[in-house]
Order: structure tokens, then sequence, then C-alpha cells
């Protein structure tokens, strides 16, 4: 499944949930740290908290494109704690298509690859791919890093301990013992980047009343202005919202934002472990409905 606009599962429920407003927040609410994998914790900092129920947070590693024999470290957000590890893997297979990742991950798997079947016992953990990613056994370096990929993302979820991966029930690569697994470097994730700006409305009819500024991963906001890319700033308070993944503006004037297609947004973040990012630029408007 190839990403649209909104690439982490978190945000998938973003885009129609209210934004916590830092000076005002919910009185009802009652914050729980969302479970968070040690492997997210390296990279990404301490979780986010919610207020929407158990959520958990974890890693899916694509190979570098940028840096060659390396794996980068994406984070995902799911409410569904049985299903994490399939998820991880079926997100794997659609890799990331996002502008501001765009040709930074190799893809690995070949068109109209699936995941037939995932299981567990006893700590090994069976993955059965379609056909088409039996293709890679004919390339010892994408297998390589099949592997490792698979591996990295799966080993960070406890109780596992080895890794066999099939394609149409055969063997397509030996069984891996964890413990045993070569050391595979793993790339910084970098500074924070701005993946979109989605304006939510209730219906096709209605005005815009909500913009979403999305980010990769959970970041402070320190500064944050959406403005017409003629220069005019669009009023209307800033909310933080769940997973601290978004800057949402609230208009004043939600006829400000009618018949607009990109908005002008400028922005200073920082992500939990405090890697700074800051930008000013126009970003194509996307328009979703909140039932989407």
């Amino acid at each position: 499944m190839r990403f649209q606009v909104i690439v982490v599962i978190a945000l998938l429920a973003l885009s129609g949930l209210p934004g916590c407003r830092r000076s005002e927040p919910p009185p009802a609410a009652k914050p729980a740290r969302v479970s968070a994998t040690g492997a997210f914790e390296r990279a990404f900092g301490p979780a986010p908290t919610t207020d929407k129920g158990t959520c958990f947070a974890f890693i899916i590693y694509f190979p570098s494109v940028k840096n060659p024999g390396k794996m980068t470290p994406f984070p995902f957000f799911s409410f569904d704690e049985a299903s994490l590890k399939k998820v991880a893997l079926q997100r794997m297979i659609g890799g990331i298509d996002e502008a501001s990742y765009r040709g930074e991950f190799l893809h690995l798997f070949p068109s109209g690859s699936r995941l037939l079947s995932l299981s567990e016992e006893k700590g090994v953990v069976t993955v059965n791919f379609s056909k088409e990613v039996g293709q890679l056994a004919l390339d010892p370096t994408r297998s390589e890093l099949l592997q490792s990929s698979v591996a990295l993302t799966l080993g960070q979820f406890p109780g596992v301990s080895r890794v066999r991966i099939l394609s149409e029930g055969k063997d397509l690569l030996p069984e891996l013992a964890l413990k045993d697994q070569p050391t595979t470097p793993v790339a910084e994730p970098g500074a924070p980047r701005l993946l979109g700006v989605v304006a939510m409305k209730e219906s096709a009819k209605e005005p815009i009343k909500e913009v979403d500024a999305l980010f990769d991963r959970p970041v402070e906001i320190k500064e944050f202005q959406f403005s017409s890319d003629d220069g005019k700033v669009i009023a209307g308070d800033v909310f933080h919202t769940m997973f601290d993944m978004a800057a949402v503006l609230k208009p004043k004037d939600p006829e400000a934002l009618k018949n607009l297609t990109s908005l002008r947004v400028r922005y200073r973040v920082v992500d939990k472990l405090g890697r700074p990012a800051s930008g000013e630029g126009s970003v194509a408007l996307t328009v979703r409905l909140h039932q989407d």
C-alpha cells in the first residue's frame, strides 16, 4: 500500500481528532504515556502522551539510499497491539512515497508484493510473503537488506528471538536467530521534516475550519505561522495535536482559506532528542473531509 499525504498510522486518526490547545488543555483529559519500544525511544526520544486510549509507538527500518548498507528508522503508531508486527511489515512493503523523503529509501519489494501471513511460536516469527518477493532470491544484496529490515523491525518487539522469511510457503532465506544477526548500521533519522499540509472540512460544502501541518515525528513547536502565498497571515489559534505530530490552525475567518490551493508556512520545531528544524515556503494544500 503506497502512502498518501498522511504517512504515519497515527496521522490517519490525527486528521479527524480535535487538537489539544497548549494554553488550555482539555480539563477531562487523563494523558498516559504511549507504550514505545526501546528502538523508538533510542531513535526519537520519549514517547508522547495521548488521552485517546492505549497506543503503541514502534519503528520500521528502511534501507537507506544515501547511506548504502544502513537502515533508517521511521516512526509509526497504532492502537492495535495484537497487529503491530503485521502492520509493520505491510507498511514496509508499501514503502514511503512522501515528497520530503522521496528517493531516500530503497524500495525492496517488487510490484504486487503482499504479506500472506505472519505467525509466532515460542519466539519464532514466521513471515510468509507472496510469490513476487521470491524474486529477491536472485539478488543477494537485496535479500540481505530484506532480512536486515525484517529482523530489525520485528526484533524490537518483546519475545521475538528468531525470524523465518518465506515466499509462498517456501523458505526464502535461512532462519535467523536475532542474537546471531550481524550488527546492521542504523543511520541517524536527521532533523524533523514537514510532511504536508491538510485542510479539514466537515462536508464538501462547508468552509475549511481546520488546517493541519503534519510532521514526521513528535515535535515541540517553537514557532508556527500560516499565510497565503501573497504573504497575508491567516489569523487564528494554533494547537498542538495528539502525538505532538501536527500543528493545527483553527482560522478566525474560514473564508480566508476559500479557493486556496497552497499555503505558505513558517515553522521552528525541535524533536524529543533536541534535533531542531526550521523552514519557510509554499506547500500544496490537500483538502480532506473528516469522514475520509
